[in-house]
């Protein structure tokens, strides 16, 4: 990709400093491609999804268990953590979930009340396959730079995003 290239944002860049000059609008420069760019990411998600016959949220229980590494188990509260979604909402998830084979539930061994869910095999191979194929996308997303250029938009990225990510902006 050289310099030279322009896209749609350049337009509408353009044509703001022609309407409205008195205002700064380099923010667009940024910020608009981020959220174009976010409109073809969430497209290749839902189509990676998809072809893994799961849903968005499927895909974040079933990578949150994934990541936890064997046995791929974790308690319904971390779960909550990992997915940020409330109680009543991860109850309903992980029932779906078991319904559908991809999880099952057990007796916590430590914690008479508790529950671990796990993933089942089914559950594994499903969400192996989908991260893999979203990963294929999602290269294809960044095709058009270099590893240099990716390692350093990533660290710029951090750089913006670490303050929203912190505990204090919770």
């Amino acid at each position: 990709m050289t310099e030279d290239a322009r896209d749609e944002v350049d337009s509408l860049v353009a044509a703001w400093r022609t309407e409205r000059p008195d205002l700064d609008v380099e923010p667009l420069q940024v910020l608009s491609r981020v959220s174009r760019l976010a409109k073809h990411l969430d497209r290749a998600r839902r189509a990676a999804f998809t072809e893994h016959d799961l849903e968005p949220w499927e895909f974040d229980v079933l990578t949150a268990l994934r990541r936890a590494g064997k046995p791929y188990e974790l308690s319904p509260g971390a779960l909550l953590r990992a997915t940020l979604v409330t109680s009543g909402t991860m109850t309903n998830r992980i029932d779906r979930l078991a319904q559908a084979g991809l999880v099952r539930r057990r007796p916590d061994p430590e914690d008479r009340r508790g529950v671990l869910v796990s993933l089942t095999d089914t559950g594994l191979a499903r969400v192996d396959a989908a991260f893999a194929d979203l990963l294929r996308r999602e290269r294809e997303l960044l095709s058009g730079l270099g590893p240099a250029d990716q390692r350093t938009l990533a660290g710029l990225l951090r750089t913006l995003l670490a303050p929203f990510d912190s505990p204090a902006s919770s």
